[in-house]
């Protein structure tokens, strides 16, 4: 399943719900992670201050990845006026 994160404060109940969904505690996913139990409840608290590299090492142990989709602009609305509305028309009109 994907689940979209247009903000990386986001990853913080994810990264959580990955983890306890493979049963892992912390302190297990640290050691398969080589890091301290502490370093893996950083990373749940703040996972704006993860490396690129460490979590995609840490999405790969969870079975999970990063994947970036090219999501294209919305189509351009209606055409509008150009300029502002509010200013007097140039002399001579209306």
């Amino acid at each position: 399943m994907d689940y979209p994160l247009p903000l990386s404060s986001q990853l913080q109940p994810l990264l959580k719900s990955l983890r306890k969904a493979r049963r892992l505690t912390q302190a297990q996913l640290a050691q398969r992670l080589g890091v301290v139990q502490s370093r893996v409840a950083d990373i749940e608290r703040n996972p704006g201050a993860i490396s690129v590299e460490q979590l995609l090492q840490l999405l790969a142990l969870l079975d999970a990845q990063l994947v970036v989709r090219d999501v294209p602009p919305p189509p351009a609305g209606p055409a509008t006026l150009t300029g502002d509305v509010s200013a007097s028309p140039p002399r001579g009109q209306w």
